[in-house]
Order: C-alpha cells, then sequence, then structure tokens
C-alpha cells in the first residue's frame, strides 16, 4: 500500500503545486496593481489552496485512475474465459506491479498460443497419418481387384499371389481400426481392468517363447534375467501387460539391424512397485523424437518403419494401457547404441 500511496502523493502534489503556482502568479499581479492588497494574505491564500487541492487530487487520483486501472486489469482475464461479469477482483499496490502482472499475463497468453499453434500441427500430422496408414492398404487392395478384372484370374499363380497380398491388406486394414477402437476405449475409460495377482516373470518367460522364432529371424536373442528374482509378484491385468511386453519386444526384433542382437529383459525392486527394463542394442531413437515416440502413427522412420509393417499404434496403446494401472513408462535411448524402455507395475496385493 505505500508504494500505492506514494505515487498517488507525486501526482496530487504535482497538481497541487500547479494550481497554486497559477493562483500565485494572479494574486502577485493583483497585489502590484492594487493598495490594499498584501503579502501575508497571499501566503494564507496559497497554503489553504494548496492543501485543498492536494487532498482534492489525491481523493481523484484514487478513486478515478487506479480504480479505472483495476477494473481494466481484472476484466482483461475474465475476456479470456468468457466470464468477464464475474471477473475477480485483484490487488495490486501500484502502478508498477499491475503492469508486471499485466505483462506477466501477456507472456502466459503468447505460451498458450504457441502451445495451440503446436497441438494443431500435431493434429494436421496425425490427420495426414492416419490418411496414410488408412489409404496405403486400401489402393493396394484396389490394384490387386483391378489387376485380377483385367484377366488376372485366367493365370492360377496370379490370382494365388494377388489374393493373399489383398487379404494381407485387409488384416493390415483390420489391425489398424482395431488399435484405434482401443486406445478410443483407453481413452474414454471404457476398458475395464481385471486386476489379479499374477507371476510377472513368468509372463515375460511365456512371451519370450512366443515371439523366440521372430527374434531368431532379425539375428536377435531375448535375454530374461532370471537370477535377480525367483518370482515377481505382481498386481495387475495380465492380459494387458502381455500386450505391453508383445508391443515393446516386438519393437525390439524389429530394429534389430545388427549381426548380433540383444534384448535384455531385467527387474528392480522399488518398494510398492516393480521397474522392469526392456533394453535393446539396436540403432536408437533420435532425441528431438523421444518426446513423441508415445504418439499415434508417429514414426521416427517413416519409410522404413512402413515397410517394417505395424500399425504406428503399439506404443501409444502400450502408453495408454500403464497408465490405466496408474503407473509410468519412460524411454531413453542413444543413436547407434541402442534403446530402453522402463515400466513400472505394483506388486502382489493380498486382501
Amino acid at each position: 500500500m505505500a508504494a500505492r500511496y506514494k505515487e498517488t502523493n507525486k501526482v496530487a502534489l504535482t497538481a497541487a503545486g500547479g494550481v497554486v503556482g497559477v493562483l500565485t502568479a494572479l494574486m502577485l499581479l493583483i497585489y502590484f496593481l492594487s493598495d490594499g492588497f498584501h503579502l501575508w494574505q497571499i501566503l494564507i491564500i496559497d497554503v489553504v489552496v494548496f492543501i485543498s487541492s492536494f487532498l482534492f487530487y489525491q481523493s481523484a487520483v484514487d478513486k478515478f485512475i487506479y480504480k479505472k486501472i483495476k477494473l481494466i486489469f481484472k476484466t482483461i482475464p475474465a475476456f479470456r474465459t468468457g466470464k468477464a461479469n464475474k471477473a475477480k477482483f485483484f490487488r495490486h499496490d501500484s502502478l508498477e506491479g499491475m503492469n508486471e502482472a499485466v505483462l506477466e499475463w501477456g507472456q502466459k497468453q503468447r505460451l498458450e498460443i504457441e502451445e495451440l499453434k503446436k497441438m494443431a500441427g500435431y493434429r494436421r500430422e496425425f490427420l495426414g497419418n492416419i490418411s496414410h496408414e488408412l489409404k496405403t492398404p486400401i489402393f493396394n487392395i484396389q490394384g490387386y481387384i483391378l489387376t485380377l478384372l483385367d484377366g488376372g484370374l485366367e493365370d492360377p499363380n496370379i490370382n494365388k499371389d494377388y489374393l493373399v497380398r489383398t487379404e494381407k491388406s485387409v488384416n493390415r486394414l483390420i489391425a489398424i481400426v482395431d488399435d484405434l477402437e482401443e486406445i478410443s476405449k483407453l481413452e474414454s475409460g471404457e476398458v475395464k481392468l481385471n486386476l489379479t495377482n499374477f507371476d510377472f516373470l513368468e509372463l515375460t518367460k511365456d512371451v519370450g517363447d512366443f515371439l523366440e522364432m521372430k527374434a531368431r529371424k532379425n539375428n536377435a536373442s531375448i535375454q530374461i534375467d532370471r537370477q535377480s528374482f525367483k518370482s515377481v509378484l505382481v498386481h495387475a491385468d495380465k492380459k494387458r501387460f502381455r500386450q505391453v511386453l508383445i508391443n515393446l519386444i516386438e519393437n525390439a526384433i524389429k530394429y534389430s539391424d545388427k549381426e548380433e542382437n540383444k534384448i535384455n529383459i531385467k527387474f528392480f525392486d522399488l518398494d510398492e512397485n516393480y521397474l522392469i527394463e526392456i533394453k535393446d542394442n539396436g540403432p536408437g531413437i533420435p532425441e528431438e523424437s523421444l518426446p513423441r515416440i508415445f504418439e499415434r502413427f508417429y514414426r521416427t522412420d517413416k519409410g522404413r518403419s512402413r515397410d517394417m509393417g505395424g500399425t504406428g499404434l503399439g506404443l501409444a496403446i502400450v502408453k495408454h494401457i500403464i497408465e490405466a494401472h496408474d503407473q509410468t513408462i519412460s524411454v531413453r535411448s542413444k543413436m547407434g547404441q541402442g534403446t530402453t524402455f522402463s515400466i513400472t507395475i505394483s506388486k502382489a496385493k493380498y486382501f
């Protein structure tokens, strides 16, 4: 409050001094032109007028200028939310304080606008990606059908080959639609988790066996740490975490590009949770891509990723499943050294 009254007093003193100065000049003129006017009278009039003017201007500045400024300041943020008639009163002791608050609010608006522009860019990219992902198999199916209609049916070899290709494209379309539906349900909370106690180490072994042949084709080996724990008892949806493991391990297999590729799975005790790390020695993920790796249809190497198959939705589904369990997933990677995905999972609960 002291700063506010200091500013008000400055304005009032300046205004009152101006009034007294003009009045004194007029009275001095009268003094020199009239014999019945004395200097002490001028002095008394000056003091009275100065005090009166000071009090008047002090009240006017405080009542009108500050209140108008405060009214403007409190209304500006309300317009942003569409609640101008319900704007809250913001207290600031000085014009400097108001200025700083307005500048701070303006900076927040700029940051929000930049964030909205960024999100709009992501939205456009997402729509472009989903359009491409859907159109590619559709165009393939159209091409195969046209070839068969143009006489391919007469050649049994072409007939069988194109029907197989058509089936693959149809299956790809179905997989994309199924994954999109899965994400939609996870985001809306429609998926009900079947939480039970089970051995996560045993589940990891089962998934490793399931993907062993695929790993061998890519010169990769799945190595599970079985020494640190005899069992890893957790409380979660077993079916969903099987899906998580398949997605993460398949990703590591898919990007295996060396003569000898290793996929290491390790377990760590975190008191109430377990931490599971899935590490590969593949090509790695560019640093600029890491913040967006869990976005739908986001691919670090678009051409190569599409050639390798997949819907581009696997990691997005993984993230949603883990978050539905109130757990976390993170990724770290170095180009040429590999990638590590880390997930947490609740320990088994006994009631």
